[in-house]
């Protein structure tokens, strides 16, 4: 395939390369498999989830320039299974074969301040925000943004890593002080009543495809459970959608983008991030529509038409996290209507997710909450 063109697509037992051998990448190699494509995963250690279904592996350091030709040179066309990897990496690789989405839109996803704003550039609504880079300008940042701040790292944080929630002025000397490096940004918080997200993908003729809006509730800054589709208006449904389109239209994706949006008290939405992969809120696809998320990405960065993703049912996803929700494995794949599928990680530590399970009911027909959860039986104690 020319690393430029927009028109090739991959044959059958052409090779994905996949940067990062976690979760994502394993469940992005499976669906390859069933389009009949080989995955060849970058990991940086042996024992990875991804490793573990691939038909191939690169072992290295994501930048290295040797690793990164060994890796590039091995496949037919290159994607990435999350943020934290390098995105200089990924532009030395775009010579030799295509990388789907491009290191171009990795950088501005790794990257509060250049999320938001280019966000803003193509007039996406956000939540008010600041850059802090020292005592002074975290105060002038307190005083635009108000009290009650979530003050972030601009660079690597997820699951509610590299946050602290600033409730008053006593707080800014020891928020300043736990994160590092700066800059830092400073978000007002959202009086919302509720977090969606949308997945949407973008094929490489700039065909666009979304999956339906999905609700979801956190607990310790963890993903805990999605409830699809999103329990909200159908007007408000098609905005979020309208929203994720013109985000992956903007960036020129080709792939799959995940878009996390607060939904106002006032009915509003603004965008929390965006995710230029496969997403955990979008795991409720992989047993409720004929093409799921990861099957939709690999379509995309390989060429494939994106077929409308259709469910066939609601869906609720639960996530399974450390030891406590692994210590009810037995009870889980014992439970008749729980979907189970695991990430084959070695050690259940806390807040380490090993695993989800899906929950499906009639098209239709999503339950009320003493329903939901009565359908996850022996995880229903442990939602909240």
């Amino acid at each position: 395939m020319n690393p430029n063109s927009k028109n090739d697509f991959l044959p059958p037992n052409s090779v994905l390369g996949i940067v990062g051998g976690g979760q994502l990448g394993r469940m992005s190699a499976m669906a390859a498999a069933r389009l009949g494509f080989r995955s060849h995963i970058l990991a940086q250690h042996e024992d990875e989830p991804g490793l573990q279904v691939s038909h191939g592996a690169t072992i290295g350091s994501f930048n290295d320039p040797d690793v990164l030709k060994r890796f590039a040179e091995a496949v037919d066309v290159i994607t990435f299974e999350f943020e934290n990897v390098s995105a200089n990496g990924l532009d030395l690789m775009s010579d030799l074969r295509p990388v789907r989405p491009s290191g171009a839109i990795l950088r501005i996803s790794q990257d509060r301040e250049q999320e938001k704003t280019f966000l803003g550039s193509i007039g996406i609504p956000v939540a008010p925000w600041k850059i802090v880079t020292d005592e002074q300008s975290l105060a002038e940042a307190a005083e635009t943004v108000g009290y009650p701040f979530i003050l972030k790292t601009t660079r690597m944080g997820y699951d509610g890593k590299g946050q602290f929630r600033v409730h008053n002025a006593e707080q800014l000397d020891e928020a300043l002080a736990t994160l590092s490096p700066k800059p830092l940004v400073a978000e007002g918080m959202v009086d919302f009543a509720m977090e969606i997200s949308v997945m949407v993908a973008r094929g490489v003729n700039g065909t666009i495809r979304t999956f339906p809006a999905t609700e979801n509730r956190h607990v310790s800054g963890i993903l805990d459970i999605s409830l699809a589709p999103a329990r909200i208006s159908e007007e408000m449904a098609a905005e979020a959608s309208r929203i994720a389109c013109r985000i992956a239209k903007g960036l020129d994706l080709i792939g799959i983008l995940g878009v996390e949006m607060f939904v106002g008290r006032k009915g509003e939405l603004l965008v929390n991030e965006i995710a230029p992969r496969p997403h955990n809120s979008g795991h409720w696809t992989m047993d409720a529509c004929p093409c799921d998320q990861f099957e939709m990405h690999v379509r995309a960065v390989t060429g494939l038409p994106l077929p409308e993703p259709v469910p066939h049912s609601d869906a609720v996803m639960k996530n399974l996290v450390g030891p406590d929700d692994m210590a009810l494995w037995p009870e889980i794949v014992g439970t008749q209507g729980l979907i189970p599928h695991l990430y084959g990680k070695r050690e259940a530590r806390p807040g380490r997710k090993m695993g989800h399970v899906n929950v499906l009911f009639p098209y239709g027909s999503m339950p009320g909450e003493f329903g939901v959860q009565a359908a996850l039986g022996p995880l229903a104690g442990s939602t909240e």
